[in-house]
């Protein structure tokens, strides 16, 4: 019998910062991680935007934006390999979102809540927004809310660095796919492979993804998630911009920021739920391209160097993630649903699943308000900046 003390699904950032952190805290059982992609093709992780942001409206995840932002700038030497940094190309040039007379008293609402986390966003004039990007059509905004502290990295080396260090402390990968997760009268017992081989284990952590609400429908435990697909596009333009960017959000909610040389950006469109990978180029150019050159005059003449997809994990009810162990299954865990915010928010669950799991309670943030049951109590954690 292949019997093992845990058992994570899904070997992205989520999954990987959960093993890392189970060992960290003293968690010596047997740890395998299952992953269905063993170069991570299609995984949400190396696909998303990289953004990280405090510029949240809601006390939980401002709190966990709080711990997983220092985090990530201590990760080259918290992570470093055999003395050699763990670089994840982190750029601390700013969270931006403009604002219109219709938003800016929303956006000082955030602003004050932000501060009592100590988070330093400030509210800018349209004059302000000048100085940060001097090539900026301002003529229709009021200001906008700033972070200088946020910014963006390289989601792939988070997700190798998590790994690495995992393995260096005997957490054992293993590269394929999880079928179903096995229940004995209330109480998960395991996980089945596609191809019928067996591992039984007491805990199983759901962190498959897009994928994770198929393996708790399976057995009988339905959530509020869906897979949604979100482009990324990739520019050249013609004449450089003055200044580096921030991760700039606009009132259209089309976002843009620099990557390397080139322009980033990207647009949560309609899409119909599902798994679905593919690009349309032409949400680039009838949709985004006519705001992205309305508002920077050095975006009216673009080239797209590249273009993806990937695949949130979306919750559509509060779009908020949903993390712990559920009420009625023993022994059956979850990080899911994060809609966009999995990269930025993972090192602090994490930690917090590490020490429910492993102490039986949250230490360092308590996650209690993401918790499953919020759903039955009417108990919603109501997000509203969702880019």
């Amino acid at each position: 019998m292949k019997k093992v003390d845990l058992i994570i699904v899904g070997g992205g950032v989520m999954g990987s910062s959960t093993a890392y952190s189970l060992r960290k805290l003293g968690f010596d059982g047997r740890i395998l991680v299952f992953e269905k992609d063993p170069i991570y093709e299609f995984s949400s992780t190396p696909r998303s935007a990289g953004g990280i942001r405090q510029l949240y409206t809601t006390a939980i995840n401002i709190q966990i934006s709080r711990y997983s932002l220092q985090f990530y700038k201590d990760f080259p030497k918290t992570m470093a390999i055999e003395g050699e940094p763990s670089e994840i190309n982190f750029r601390q040039r700013g969270y931006l979102f403009l604002g219109t007379n219709k938003t800016m008293s929303g956006l000082e609402k955030q602003k004050e809540l932000q501060n009592q986390f100590g988070v330093p966003s400030e509210l800018l004039t349209a004059h302000d927004l000048l100085n940060i990007i001097p090539e900026l059509t301002i003529e229709d905004l009021a200001g906008g809310l700033y972070c200088h502290e946020d910014g963006y990295l390289d989601p792939y080396s988070v997700m190798q660095g998590f790994k690495k260090h995992a393995q260096k402390m005997d957490v054992e990968y293993i590269y394929d796919e999880v079928d179903t997760i096995l229940t004995q009268q209330n109480h998960v017992s395991g996980i089945r492979l596609v191809d019928g081989t067996v591992f039984y284990s007491p805990i199983v952590i759901n962190c498959a993804g897009a994928w994770g609400v198929y393996l708790s429908e399976k057995i009988g435990i339905p959530l509020p998630i869906h897979p949604l697909k979100r482009q990324i596009f990739q520019f050249d333009i013609a004449t450089p911009l003055e200044k580096e960017l921030p991760l700039t959000v606009d009132p259209s909610n089309v976002y843009f920021r620099h990557e390397g040389n080139k322009i980033l950006c990207g647009y949560s469109e309609n899409v119909k739920p599902g798994i679905d990978f593919s690009v349309q180029r032409s949400l680039f150019y009838d949709e985004m391209w006519p705001i992205l050159a309305n508002r920077v005059k050095n975006f009216e003449r673009a080239k797209i160097s590249s273009a993806w997809a990937g695949l949130y994990s979306f919750n559509t009810v509060d779009h908020n993630a949903i993390i712990g162990n559920h009420p009625t299954m023993k022994g059956y865990y979850m990080a899911l649903g994060f809609s966009g915010h999995g990269m930025q928010q993972a090192p602090a669950v994490g930690q917090g699943l590490a020490e429910l799991i492993h102490l039986g309670k949250y230490q360092n943030i308590d996650l209690r308000p993401l918790r499953v049951e919020r759903f039955a109590e009417n108990d919603l954690v109501l997000e509203d900046a969702i880019v």
